[in-house]
């Protein structure tokens, strides 16, 4: 093996030391039957395929219905007559898939993957037809909370059986090579194009279709995932847990956590006084959710250190000794944030201010969705020979903050071309940044913590992503308390759009204006979020550069020593 493998400075779960110190005590004669020997078989091309195909529809449902409601928000608002508190029906989804994907992770070591894929695709399915059948906004975002938990086993174990079934950590030379790219192209899609279907099924049928058409797509979807999971000779050995390690306390602090921060961003903007960012309503959850993320990471430091043989943690903390991992993880976390902010202003903007319906709302953003696809696969082609992540890395935080920054230089007017164009940078953008954090996990993260690591970047993207729709809609709130409680009843503000609630067309330039006026607002707080993104970036930066496929073969030679080390 290459003499820069050696110099890779991973580190062992086990010992924590650099790559170089296990693989100098193995020949070179050796490293080739040490890899031959952790390399699993590989799956049959037709059996690899379909599992491609079960896998990523259940993948892509779950993504994309964290977007698919935002084209739809406005008329389910009108529809239940609450605008105010409609936010929560995408919130709910998000928050649940934030406190779940972990405790679906670990019930799959107790029951198999296969039968937690499976009861995640029921759960989702069925909460899914029940949301479509909602009659009160309540009832609705209780079941939108239940589709997220089927939602977070459907990413979570996804991507599990995407990164340590197909991904190339074990066999680098197959037919898996691209399947960072893929995931990355899966992700940025699902999130453009939930928008775009929304506004074409609220246009056509009705805002419940958004969540009806899950059933017969995801129907298929299932079948072909039973039919085509492999035989247990092609899957790695999984190592079954018991029910009592499973971490409760810790999947709960995380829970509590992103409720508490969310629920203070939404409610910023409902007091009256205008200074809702200033009052206990803000402060209070805000504080306690930072300090129950303190509680959390404690808790995980302890079962690490004291209890590791006793419990399954929630949140593996070990992965985070990597500081190039660490950096995609903060990352993702910040781009996240305007990301989903973008997917749900950019509608509501081009139905109030524009004045366009859903489905031309939701086909405005098909912009940003080719530009994120393009910069998915620009991150996959420029990263397949040698690591280039930090420079994909950095430029995608760029662009995210340049098309924010320029968004937010629009006037009150309806100005759609220019917004279109704004929008591609940050498409572009989000692209580049996604598919670069997959494969620097892929390269920076030891292959038994694939899963969790991969687990966690999708975790923190959505969790930043539900800071930026609180963000948003408190922002929006808070400009509506400002210039439309003088000139419009409240049951007039929760129904504007609604055939039912006519307006003067003075009443219209004044909800036209509050409506710009927000969005550029929202804007500016996505670009200074976004340029942090692009400090964050340097924190990726290594000076050597290696070929990935001798990263991937060094992490390969070091799990088979670590293995080999277990079983004397």
């Amino acid at each position: 093996m290459d003499e820069e493998v050696k110099n890779i400075g991973m580190h062992s779960k086990s010992d924590h030391k650099p790559v170089e110190a296990s693989a100098s005590q193995t020949d070179p004669s050796s490293q080739s039957s040490i890899c031959d020997e952790l390399r699993e078989p590989s799956i049959p091309p037709a059996r690899f395929w379909a599992l491609c195909v079960g896998v990523f529809l259940g993948l892509f449902l779950s993504m994309i219905d964290t977007s698919i409601v935002a084209t739809s928000l406005h008329s389910i608002g009108v529809d239940f007559e609450v605008l105010e508190d409609v936010n929560w029906v995408a919130l709910a989804y998000t928050l649940a898939y934030l406190g779940c994907a972990i405790v679906f992770a670990r019930i799959s070591d107790i029951v198999g993957r296969r039968d937690a894929f499976i009861a995640a695709y029921i759960i989702f399915f069925v909460f899914s037809l029940a949301c479509g059948f909602a009659q009160t906004l309540n009832q609705l975002i209780a079941f939108r909370a239940l589709q997220g938990v089927g939602g977070s086993g459907l990413i979570e174990l996804g991507l599990y059986a995407l990164t340590m079934i197909m991904m190339p950590e074990l066999s680098p030379d197959n037919l898996k090579q691209h399947m960072a790219a893929m995931v990355g192209l899966v992700i940025t899609v699902s999130g453009v194009l939930g928008p775009v279907l929304g506004g074409i099924l609220t246009h056509y049928a009705s805002w419940r279709w958004v969540f009806w058409i899950n059933g017969p797509i995801g129907s298929v979807s299932l079948v072909i995932f039973i039919f085509s999971w492999p035989k247990a000779e092609y899957l790695p050995s999984q190592q079954r847990r018991a029910w009592k390690e499973l971490d409760f306390l810790g999947s709960f602090l995380a829970i509590a956590a992103a409720v508490l921060i969310v629920f203070s961003f939404q409610n910023a903007g409902t007091e009256p006084s205008n200074e809702g960012w200033k009052t206990a309503i803000f402060i209070a959850p805000l504080i306690c959710g930072l300090l129950t993320c303190g509680l959390l990471v404690s808790w995980q430091l302890f079962i690490q250190h004291r209890w590791h043989d006793r419990f399954a943690p929630a949140f593996p903390v070990n992965i985070f000794r990597s500081r190039v991992y660490s950096t995609a993880v903060v990352n993702t976390l910040l781009n996240g944030f305007p990301y989903l902010l973008l997917i749900y202003a950019i509608p509501l903007r081009f139905q109030v201010v524009s004045g366009k319906s859903a489905l031309i709302s939701g086909a405005m953003l098909l912009p940003m969705l080719g530009a994120s696809a393009i910069g998915s696969v620009v991150a996959g082609k420029i990263n397949n020979t040698k690591n280039y992540t930090f420079e994909s890395l950095l430029v995608g935080s760029c662009f995210m903050t340049l098309g924010c920054g320029l968004l937010a230089s629009l006037s009150h007017e309806s100005e759609d071309a220019k917004l279109l164009g704004f929008m591609t940078f940050c498409g572009l953008g989000f692209g580049l940044t996604v598919a670069s954090s997959t494969m620097l996990s892929m390269v920076e993260v030891p292959i038994r913590d694939y899963a969790p690591a991969q687990g966690i970047l999708s975790q923190v993207r959505l969790l930043g992503g539900s800071l930026g729709i609180a963000t948003s809609s408190a922002l929006l709130n808070e400009k509506s308390s400002k210039y439309l409680a003088s000139i419009l009843t409240p049951y007039e503000q929760a129904t504007i759009g609604s055939s039912n609630t006519p307006l003067s067309n003075e009443q219209w330039s004044a909800v036209r204006f509050t409506y710009a006026d927000a969005f550029k607002v929202e804007m500016k707080v996505a670009t200074a979020v976004a340029a942090c993104s692009v400090i964050s970036a340097f924190g990726a930066f290594r000076r050597k550069r290696l070929l990935v496929a001798e990263q991937r073969a060094a992490i390969v030679a070091q799990e088979a020593t670590r293995r080999r080390d277990q079983a004397k």
